[in-house]
């Protein structure tokens, strides 16, 4: 399997936390499923939360995040059967679909990427970029399908003009961004700040330049086929934590300094305040205003434009616990 997060998956001590489990006993073993991560960035925040505040738990299942390199390697493990489930981007489940895979959005929690291109103070304009090295996680990434279409649109041939170096996760690209491995890199919060701290800055903003579904739940069809409770409880789990992270701010915040490693109040303050904004309560997967989306897919498979996206997705799911009144129930009397 591929390499596991480091072991420290510690139960917060936190009263919140255990309030929002309180009551809740398990008459049958937990279901064990591995989650698949590609980064270690805020977007991943409700998982982390639905596992500390033991909403996973409430729901019969034991998630184990798994660390990969970007949604190329997290869909392969996915489809290898090494992964339950996964956050994968939603080009990358096109691109695997058209070339004969099973996957299936089940739900987008945040319906724009939060990643912006930090390069070296000398870099003004994107023609500077010409002959420079950019940092991403691994070829198929978000980063690089998100940041190729970007640069396509202001004119620089992606194949040519630049050095795509797949470098890694989050700390190891804005490491070799400070190590001058790369002029420029792909970085969420609060890395992006953390690089803008240090004199590099940023040249484009991905929230500015496009639409970009992201903190997917992503499974294959034949999961959904063969176990499709599981699938619910898992989709459950991660909507009881939207909803947790949207009224429980400090005990959010707390799960994050963790999973992080960082206990900078403004980088805690600041992730909160953008992740809490951006975070959908109601996380069908998105199939509107994909143009951009088709227009990445296009420049490897032109046949994408022969395809709805609803073939992606399956929004079952969220809009049974909609039509439940589920999740309705999970903001009454909240914030």
């Amino acid at each position: 399997m591929a390499q596991m997060l480091r072991k420290h998956y510690f139960v917060l001590t936190i009263s919140v936390l255990a309030l929002a489990t309180q009551g809740f006993a398990q008459d049958k073993p937990l279901k064990k499923i591995y989650w698949g991560v590609s980064t270690l960035s805020p977007t991943l925040w409700i998982p982390w939360i639905s596992k500390e505040a033991k909403i996973f738990e409430k729901n019969g299942l034991d998630v184990e995040p798994v660390l990969l390199r970007g949604s190329g390697q997290t869909s392969q493990a996915m489809l290898s059967g090494s992964l339950f489930a996964a956050s994968v981007a939603l080009p990358q489940v096109m691109l695997a679909v058209l070339n004969g895979a099973d996957l299936a959005n089940v739900a987008h929690g945040i319906g724009v990427q939060g990643s912006r291109l930090m390069v070296k103070p000398e870099i003004r304009r994107v023609d500077d970029l010409k002959g420079k090295k950019i940092g991403i996680s691994s070829l198929g990434s978000a980063g690089d399908l998100l940041f190729g279409y970007v640069l396509r649109k202001y004119g620089i041939d992606t194949a040519r003009d630049v050095y795509w170096l797949a470098v890694g996760n989050t700390a190891e690209r804005l490491q070799a961004l400070y190590s001058g491995s790369v002029d420029a890199a792909d970085l969420s919060y609060p890395a992006d700040v953390q690089a803008e701290r240090k004199g590099f800055r940023p040249l484009l903003d991905a929230k500015k330049e496009i639409v970009y579904p992201t903190a997917s739940v992503v499974t294959r069809r034949k999961t959904i086929k063969d176990e499709r409770d599981t699938v619910m409880r898992f989709v459950r789990s991660f909507v009881e934590g939207i909803a947790f992270l949207k009224n429980h701010k400090e005990a959010s915040k707390q799960v994050l300094a963790k999973y992080l490693r960082t206990n900078d109040p403004e980088y805690l303050e600041g992730a909160y305040v953008i992740q809490r904004q951006d975070f959908i309560s109601v996380p069908y997967p998105i199939t509107k205003d994909l143009e951009a989306i088709y227009e990445i897919v296009a420049h490897r498979r032109a046949d994408i434009r022969g395809h709805k996206a609803e073939e992606f997705v399956d929004t079952s799911f969220v809009a049974e616990l909609e039509k439940s009144g589920f999740i309705k129930k999970l903001y009454e009397g909240g914030r």
